[in-house]
């Protein structure tokens, strides 16, 4: 596999890891997705246990307001928070 296609299994496999734990197994709830931000991303966003920051991480996230962050939202996270490491990343040349 390319080094792409080993990012996208990644990312899948992530969300897999932590959704369903409390519901549906295609979305995650506020305690998965902190959970999976602590574990998963807690170096580069810090550790979540801002209560107030969780609240409003899942509320922008949960773009269809169903209470729940689905794959695609999941996906929209990943994405902007890789394009602003890389913007601060080719600033640093």
């Amino acid at each position: 596999m390319s080094d792409v296609q080993n990012a996208m299994a990644l990312l899948i496999t992530s969300f897999n890891k932590y959704s369903g734990k409390e519901g549906d197994k295609y979305t995650l709830s506020k305690g998965e997705l902190k959970e999976l931000i602590q574990n998963e991303l807690g170096e580069l966003l810090g550790k979540a246990n801002d209560k107030a920051a969780m609240e409003r991480i899942f509320k922008d996230l949960d773009t269809n307001k169903d209470n729940s962050v689905d794959f695609g939202e999941f996906v929209n996270m990943v994405s902007c928070l890789t394009q602003m490491c890389h913007e601060y990343f080719t600033s640093k040349k």
